[in-house]
C-alpha cells in the first residue's frame, strides 16, 4: 500500500512539473514594431496598433537581414538594434513581454534610424563645403567641355557604358525598393510635392520646407491610417554609384527634416526610396531634364477605410 501511495505522488509531481515547465516555456509570438528605448538587453517596441511590448535580446537572439530579393538572411550583431529601427520578431511570452529567437529588419529601415540617432540636419559648414565641392566640379566641367568637346562626348561614352556594366546592381536596388512601395496598395494619395535639388547637392531650399511643412501638417490632421513615402532620385551626371549614394542623401534629408521640423512620427514614414537614375522624368540628354530627375518624390498616403469612413461621415 506505501508503495502505491509513493507511486501515485511520484506521477502526481511529474504532472505539475510538465505543466511548470510549459507555463514558463509561455507561448510563440511573432509581431512588428518600432523601437522607441533600449535599455540593456531589453527593447521597448511601439507595435502597429500603438501598442507597447517589452522585447528581450538574449546571447541565442539571431539579429538578421534579407539579402537581394530572394529569402537569404544574413545575421549581424546586436549592436544595430538601435532606437528608431523598424523590425520583425519571433519568440516565446505572452501580448507584454516576448523572449525573441529572432529579429529580422530591413537595411534601409537601419540606415533610416541612424538618420534619427545622428539627426542629419546639415550644419552650415557642411553646406560650406558642399558649395565649395559643387562649383569646384562645375568649373573644372565647364572647362573640359569648353577646351574639348570630343573629349567630354568621350567621357559620357564612358559614363554609358558603366551604367551598362553597373546595370543589374541598380536594377535589384530599384525592384527591392518598388516591392516595398507596391505594399502600399490598400493605401489613396491625399497629398504629394516633388523637391529638387541642384547638381550633386542634397540641401532643401526654403519654398520646399515651406510645401512639406504644410503636407505634414495635412498629414497630422489623420490619427492613424497614414505614411508618408518619400522617393529620391539622381541625373546621369556622375557614376551609377555615386548617384546610387546621393539619391539616399536626398531622401534621407526630407525624411529628417519631416522627422524633426515637422513632428511626424518615425513610424508614420516609410524608409526612404533611393532610386539613383532609375525612372527618370525627363531626358538626361538636356540641361532642363537632367534639372526635372533631380528630385524628391513624397506623398501622403491615407488608408481606403479611413478615407471611405471619413467620406460616410460627410
Amino acid at each position: 500500500m506505501t508503495g502505491r501511495r509513493i507511486g501515485i505522488s511520484v506521477s502526481l509531481l511529474a504532472v505539475c512539473l510538465l505543466c511548470l515547465g510549459s507555463a514558463f516555456a509561455g507561448d510563440k509570438v511573432k509581431g512588428k514594431g518600432v523601437i522607441t528605448l533600449r535599455s540593456g538587453n531589453t527593447l521597448t517596441l511601439e507595435t502597429d496598433d500603438d501598442a507597447t511590448i517589452a522585447v528581450i535580446v538574449t546571447p541565442d537572439t539571431k539579429v538578421q537581414h534579407p539579402v537581394g530579393l530572394g529569402a537569404r538572411k544574413k545575421q549581424v550583431g546586436q549592436e544595430v538594434l538601435i532606437p528608431g529601427l523598424k523590425l520583425k520578431f519571433e519568440g516565446t511570452g505572452d501580448q507584454s513581454k516576448v523572449t525573441a529567437e529572432t529579429i529580422t529588419f530591413d537595411r534601409d529601415d537601419l540606415s533610416l534610424a541612424k538618420v534619427i540617432q545622428a539627426g542629419l540636419n546639415p550644419t552650415a559648414q557642411q553646406q560650406s563645403r558642399n558649395m565649395a565641392t559643387y562649383k569646384a566640379n562645375k568649373e573644372a566641367t565647364d572647362a573640359e567641355i569648353a577646351t574639348n568637346q570630343a573629349a567630354n562626348q568621350a567621357a559620357i561614352a564612358a559614363a554609358k557604358q558603366d551604367i551598362a556594366a553597373n546595370q543589374s546592381s541598380i536594377d535589384e536596388v530599384a525592384q527591392s525598393t518598388q516591392k516595398r512601395f507596391s505594399e502600399l496598395g490598400d493605401f489613396v494619395v491625399k497629398g504629394e510635392h516633388t523637391v529638387y535639388f541642384a547638381t550633386g547637392d542634397y540641401s532643401i531650399s526654403g519654398q520646399d520646407r515651406n510645401a512639406l511643412a504644410d503636407l505634414a501638417k495635412n498629414a497630422l490632421t489623420y490619427t492613424k491610417g497614414y505614411v508618408i513615402q518619400v522617393a529620391a532620385f539622381a541625373d546621369s551626371v556622375g557614376s551609377p554609384a555615386s548617384n546610387q549614394v546621393l539619391s539616399k542623401q536626398r531622401a534621407q534629408a526630407v525624411v529628417a527634416y519631416l522627422l524633426q521640423e515637422c513632428a511626424i512620427p518615425v513610424g508614420r514614414i516609410v524608409a526612404p526610396g533611393a532610386m539613383g537614375e532609375t525612372n527618370p522624368a525627363a531626358s538626361n540628354e538636356t540641361s532642363s531634364g537632367r534639372s526635372e530627375n533631380r528630385r524628391a518624390e513624397i506623398k501622403l498616403l491615407v488608408n481606403k477605410g479611413i478615407v471611405g469612413a471619413s467620406a460616410g461621415g460627410n
